[in-house]
Parts: structure tokens; C-alpha cells; sequence
């Protein structure tokens, strides 16, 4: 669809407060080049709207009622490769952001963003670059080189099969109980082959084991 010379951009807003929705519309709908779509307050719901109205870029908020906005992300470009996503959030910290970018969202900013780069943001991302801000993401990045320079480390314990299941569940999101669901395991002993794991890296985060899971996998 198109107005005038511009591509019209679909745009889906996902965020669990009618408020910032109703914002975040307000501030689209003024331009002539931006269409919002549908809103979604779930992950259940933006997955179901992603692929209903199938929107050329999504606006996702990290915190949401039912799990991850990252999660979100993952299924939905696991489905649609060619949508774009950002993750627009409250929250800068480095485990948020790390999870984005393995996620594959293609960008990452503030809710405290003012209109007209948010504007321009849409616009960037929808053309096929990205906006991830070097000051937000600089740490993530130097956790994922790290843990690719890492993985070659004689320090580096191996892990047992099961520790080597619950990694690879770990990098796909999963919860410590969707692990042992999928794993016909209890929550204690999968928060125990979780320990070791952390402990094998000499790491403290899930995000952490995940950076390390998908570059030794690359």
C-alpha cells in the first residue's frame, strides 16, 4: 500500500499498557507514512496479530503479562523473517539487551525516546538497517566476542549431556520450568545442572550461557 511517493509502514504496538498503546498511536497516526495495524498486549496476542495482519514492523516492550517481549520476538521472526522488530522498553540493562540482539530484534530503544526518533527509528528499521545504539549495546557485544574467544579456553569444564539439553533450552528462552517440562525433569534438579553450568563458564546470567551457546554454535 502506498501514500503518495512513500511506502505506507504497518505498524503493530505491543505493550501491556493501554496508555503507552494509546500514546504511541496518537504520535503514529500524525504521519502519513506510518499505519498502525493492531495492538497486542500479550505474547499470545502479538504472535496471533504478527501473523493475522502481518505488519512490516513491530514495536515490542520487554515485560509482558504472559512472558518475554524477547521470546515474542524469536517466535515471530521465526515465522515471518522478513518482519522487523524493536524493542522499544523501560529497561537498559545488559541482560535485556543481550537478549534482544540474540532474539535477532533489529532494534533496541528507550521508552524515553522522544517522537521524532522514534519516528525515525520505524523509518531506519523498515528499510533493512538497524538501530541498535552502540552506548546501549557496547557491553552485549563485547559478552558475545568474549564468550566466542572463550570457547576455545582449556578453563572451560565440558558438560554432561543433560548440562548440554538444558543450554541449548536456555539460549531458546525457556523457562526453568518449560526446561523441565521438556525434559521430564523437577525444577530443583534442573536449577542444579543450571548451577553447574554457570559454574563450568564462571558466569552468573542465563543470558550469559545463552551468548556462549549460540557463538559456539556459529
Amino acid at each position: 500500500m502506498r501514500n503518495g511517493k512513500h511506502k505506507t509502514i504497518r505498524v503493530l504496538l505491543v505493550d501491556d499498557h493501554e496508555i503507552v498503546r494509546v500514546g504511541l498511536r496518537t504520535v503514529l497516526s500524525q504521519q502519513h507514512s506510518i499505519l498502525v495495524v493492531g495492538e497486542a498486549a500479550t505474547v499470545a496476542e502479538a504472535i496471533r496479530q504478527a501473523e493475522s495482519l502481518k505488519p512490516d514492523v513491530v514495536l515490542m516492550d520487554v515485560r509482558l503479562p504472559d512472558g518475554s517481549g524477547v521470546d515474542a520476538c524469536r517466535n515471530i521472526l521465526a515465522s515471518f523473517p522478513g518482519l522487523r522488530v524493536i524493542i522499544l522498553t523501560s529497561y537498559s540493562d545488559d541482560d535485556s539487551v543481550l537478549a534482544a540482539v540474540l532474539a535477532g530484534a533489529h532494534g533496541y530503544v528507550l521508552k524515553e525516546i522522544d517522537s521524532t526518533s522514534l519516528i525515525s527509528a520505524i523509518r531506519t528499521v523498515a528499510e533493512g538497517r538497524s538501530i541498535l545504539d552502540s552506548a546501549v549495546t557496547e557491553r552485549a557485544f563485547q559478552w558475545l566476542r568474549g564468550f566466542a574467544a572463550g570457547q576455545e579456553m582449556p578453563g572451560v569444564e565440558k558438560f554432561s549431556a543433560q548440562e548440554e539439553k538444558v543450554l541449548a533450552l536456555v539460549a531458546e528462552g525457556k523457562t526453568n520450568k518449560e526446561i523441565a517440562t521438556s525434559l521430564n525433569l523437577s525444577d530443583k534438579t534442573v536449577k542444579n545442572y543450571l548451577a553447574n553450568v554457570f559454574q563450568k563458564l564462571h558466569i552468573t546470567r542465563r543470558t550469559q550461557a545463552a551468548a556462549f551457546f549460540v557463538k559456539r554454535q556459529s
